[in-house]
């Protein structure tokens, strides 16, 4: 086992710097098109729903999202490329903003949700934990 796990060891090494990218630009530019497509601002569609859902001020809560979305994402990307504690700190509150947002899509939209098969056969319990993945660790 102990030769297995060298083989694999030696294989992986030459990546190991790019992993972290790999999970960074997955989250950033997953979040950043989510955002995006919800522009112009506010987003009509999603007024409605959020109207229907007794949602208050929706045309600037969806804005907020959209904005935040986008900003959440590119965040994500911008502070790994930063090295320096801005970068770090860039990094974490774009990761604690993807977790928020990620709550409120839960609590919103997927209520029923809550830890159910559901939950883990979505998207988005990945997109919530590669954002609190990134606030916990930062650029670290």
């Amino acid at each position: 086992m102990s030769k297995l796990n060298s083989a694999l060891d030696s294989l992986a090494k030459p990546f190991s710097g790019v992993a972290p990218w790999l999970l960074r630009l997955s989250l950033g530019i997953s979040f950043f098109l989510h955002g995006y497509q919800k522009f112009p601002l506010p987003p009509q569609k999603m007024v409605v729903w959020f109207e229907s859902e007794g949602i208050i001020w929706p045309e600037l809560v969806t804005s907020l999202v959209a904005l935040g979305e986008v900003i959440a994402g590119v965040g994500i990307i911008l502070g790994g490329l930063l090295f320096n504690q801005l970068g770090n700190l860039i990094t974490r509150l774009s990761g604690g903003a993807v977790v928020v947002i990620m709550v409120g899509a839960f609590v919103i939209a997927h209520p029923d949700w809550f830890i159910t098969k559901d939950l883990f056969m979505s998207e988005q319990i990945f997109l919530f934990v590669l954002g609190l993945y990134f606030a916990i660790k930062g650029n670290n």
